[in-house]
């Protein structure tokens, strides 16, 4: 990858999370001012990436893809940030995974070469993007997802008309009643499967891909389970009729939440022929404090081996905001709002902190975010508690996707909260 540019980008206060009066600096050196978060040389709200943990997480997911033979495309939309897809290139990421077609665009700038589009790729513009990219670089290695005849029809005809001069490579896309996209039982399968084989040399079917991310609550591991079977039926119905490309099939399946039961379903699923597993968790590297951390307590009942991995994913990312009013003995609020975090799930407080004092505290329990508004936090807070104006909080947030697309730049950390570096995004 090249990321030599974003070093050389230029900060200056206009930049959120960046103090005022300072002078344009690069990127690249944001390390060089030293500057600490619980010192307030930042001003508050401030999103921080933690170094020690990013560290953790990244050695975690290469011990689980060690274990289980799998591979790893992590979806690019959770960050937007290519210091972050370096990394996980670096761990040994087969792919990067995107959603459409600006994300496609941002990971070619940086020198992706392999990219799964985790979508169907529909649109003159989108399309014809796509197969100028295979045309220029021959060695671009490029997958998107199918699920009707009339969308492999529309790739097959801008193939011809371009004459990339090799197939585009597809995944037939399973999916199930009430759910986002993906041919919801065989029969439609076969039908696009055939239709992907009929429209060769210009179209190849790569493989089977599927999303269970949208399965919660209780029954979810059965329902993922009969989801994940789905996929293998399509496959096995696939290379039953000779509709894959040669090459090892592909089998993807698994967001940030199921992915340890992807894995065991594909590494399971009985095709006579070789077998590409291939996961695409984006938020193993950031994590958060609900929303996967649950998911991460749940994989761990479901999977005892995962025990033999070392401990679990750690929280990477959090806000940290300032108290600004005590208008109530149970009311807090601070600077921070949907502007500035992911609001599905609400923030939970970890972290409070005093000027002058050079250590965190834990938050006790009892203090709870009840609300969010643009720029307001609403909290509840026990009548003892010791929170007041000015003092600052750190918070865990939930599904980190929603708090990165926020935030132009992103402060890496150590354990001091000593800025030593800073994230793009491109949201």
């Amino acid at each position: 990858m090249t990321l030599a540019s974003l070093d050389e980008l230029l900060l200056d206060h206009r930049v959120k999370g960046m103090p005022g009066g300072i002078a344009p600096f690069p990127l690249g050196r944001i390390g060089q001012h030293k500057w600490n978060v619980l010192r307030e040389d930042l001003p508050l709200p401030l999103a921080v990436l933690k170094e020690r943990a990013l560290s953790h997480n990244s050695a975690w997911m290469r011990r689980f893809l060690d274990a289980s033979g799998a591979k790893i495309s992590p979806h690019g939309k959770t960050t937007m940030s290519p210091q972050l897809f370096a990394r996980q290139l670096a761990d040994g990421a087969w792919a990067m995974t995107v959603a459409t077609i600006q994300q496609l665009q941002v990971a070619r700038d940086f020198g992706i070469g392999r990219v799964v589009l985790a979508n169907q790729l529909v649109g003159r513009q989108a399309i014809r993007y796509v197969f100028d990219e295979l045309k220029r670089d021959p060695d671009f290695d490029f997958y998107c997802l199918v699920d009707s005849p009339t969308n492999v029809a529309q790739l097959a005809a801008t193939a011809r008309d371009t004459a990339a001069g090799r197939p585009l490579q597809v995944l037939l896309e399973g999916g199930y009643p009430g759910g986002r996209t993906g041919v919801r039982d065989r029969a439609a399968a076969r039908t696009v499967a055939e239709a992907v084989e009929s429209a060769s040399p210009y179209l190849a079917l790569r493989g089977v891909e599927g999303f269970e991310g949208l399965f919660h609550g209780e029954g979810a591991d059965q329902e993922v389970g009969q989801f994940l079977e789905f996929l293998i039926d399509i496959a096995i119905d696939s290379n039953g009729s000779s509709c894959f490309a040669p090459g090892p099939i592909i089998l993807s399946a698994g967001g940030s939440a199921f992915y340890d039961l992807a894995v065991q379903r594909f590494r399971a699923a009985g095709i006579d022929r070789e077998c590409l597993v291939l996961t695409r968790s984006g938020c193993y590297l950031t994590h958060d404090s609900v929303l996967y951390r649950a998911a991460d307590a749940e994989l761990r009942r479901r999977s005892p081996q995962a025990e033999h991995l070392g401990p679990g994913l750690m929280p990477a990312l959090e806000v940290w905001a300032y108290v600004q009013s005590r208008p109530e003995p149970h009311k807090a609020l601070l600077t921070m709002g949907k502007r500035d975090v992911s609001y599905d799930e609400l923030p939970v407080p970890l972290f409070w902190c005093r000027p002058g004092m050079s250590t965190p505290q834990p938050v006790v329990p009892g203090h709870v975010v009840t609300g969010l508004n643009d720029q307001h936090c609403h909290m509840t807070v026990p009548a003892d508690s010791p929170l007041a104006v000015g003092d600052m909080v750190g918070f865990g947030i939930s599904h980190p996707c929603l708090t990165f697309d926020k935030w132009q730049v992103i402060c890496l950390v150590d354990d001091d909260y000593t800025v030593t570096g800073a994230i793009k995004t491109f949201f």
